[in-house]
């Protein structure tokens, strides 16, 4: 979800094995494996993203308030989240053996009482050596936030390297205004990218591309129309990311009933305007970046079909992109469990938010290793 081509990776491919067929597009296959956590205790934990310091920031998007008499709303899962400030950005320091901490806590979060899949901070990214943004989501009609607490929600968050942080900008309110695509209202802001004077998120709820600019004005960039024919369902973007051509990609999670093969990367100018398909084929895009060499890499919360979304236990997949969008090949890693981000050091080292959804500390940060 970052502009940094090493956010998914400079991953060396070894051996390629037989090129299957697919519509307009050669999948290859391609083997890594997993290493030992390098960060443990995690709640919820979603994008991730080396900060100017070089140490990893983890977003997590908590567990909500856990009590029946805190502040709550109906989703639009349909589940009843209970507001609480669990969520979190973690820094990782890596070399040795790492360390970590929160340095950014009491941020709004809403989930079920039981804390899965939490709705919270989303992404992290970084602008410059003193600023650092977060995306608040939601996944309700805006109007639900009633009273203070809820009012947190949706908003993109600023934050310091000293831990202080403030509200930036009310992004759900844009969608309350203009709802760009049309459909019901509905906001969840997720994936981040920030920019020099700007900083862009998708809004998986509204299905849109949207920008924040140094003045706190908000505008739309580019609205994801529902698929049709059947099965219809609504785009839901996920995460963005800046590619070789000074253009915007985006991927998409796509809604019920989650088709398999039916998700796609977009391709939209830089300054806004209609999204073309880049590479398509894919189940469930949860991020995306894209490797010095130009080629994509696409990361797959999970690569099942059907709903919902993602369960505590679906096998999330990797996926390499060439540089013209037609060869993609599969990166087997055993071991992959609803991963939420991934980001890649100048090294070239691989790091993923592995269990995503899970509250109760089990999120882990996990290496991949080629």
């Amino acid at each position: 979800m970052s502009r940094h081509a090493w956010r998914l990776s400079a991953l060396v491919v070894g051996a390629l094995a037989l090129a299957i067929a697919l519509p307009g597009t050669a999948r290859l296959h391609a083997r890594a494996t997993l290493s030992q956590p390098v960060a443990t205790g995690l709640f919820n934990p979603r994008g991730l993203n080396f900060g100017p310091d070089g140490a990893l920031y983890v977003a997590e998007a908590g567990s909500g308030g856990g009590h029946l008499t805190d502040p709550n709303y109906l989703a639009s899962d349909g589940m009843q989240k209970y507001y609480g400030t669990t969520g979190a950005v973690t820094k990782i320091v890596l070399g040795g053996a790492p360390s970590q901490s929160q340095v950014v806590t009491g941020l709004p979060s809403a989930a079920p009482l039981n804390g899965i899949g939490a709705t919270g901070p989303h992404d992290v990214d970084f602008q410059g050596l003193g600023n650092g943004f977060v995306t608040i989501g939601l996944g309700a009609d805006p109007a639900k936030r009633v009273g203070d607490a809820l009012g947190n929600l949706a908003h993109l968050i600023r934050f310091q390297p000293n831990g202080k942080w403030k509200y930036e900008a009310d992004l759900a309110a844009f969608e309350a205004l203009a709802n760009p695509d049309g459909n019901a209202v509905d906001s969840n802001p997720y994936g981040l990218l920030a920019l020099p004077g700007r900083q862009i998120f998708t809004d998986a709820g509204g299905n849109t591309l949207n920008a924040v600019a140094a003045n706190g004005a908000i505008s739309n960039l580019a609205f994801f129309p529902n698929h049709s024919p059947a099965p219809p369902f609504q785009a839901v973007p996920t995460c963005v990311a800046l590619g070789p051509d000074g253009a915007l990609y985006v991927g998409q999670l796509t809604g019920g009933p989650f088709p398999g093969g039916a998700a796609t990367v977009f391709r939209v100018p830089a300054n806004g305007g209609t999204p073309e398909p880049f590479a398509t084929g894919f189940t469930k895009i949860i991020d995306i970046a894209f490797a010095p060499d130009g080629t994509l890499y696409v990361l797959e919360i999970a690569a099942r079909a059907g709903g919902p979304p993602a369960t505590p236990a679906d096998a999330g997949a990797l996926i390499h992109v060439s540089a013209d969008g037609k060869t993609q090949t599969p990166i087997d890693v055993t071991g992959l469990v609803t991963p939420g981000g991934i980001a890649v050091g100048r090294d070239g080292s691989i790091y993923v938010t592995n269990f995503s959804i899970q509250a109760g500390g089990l999120g882990t940060v996990v290496k991949v290793n080629p």
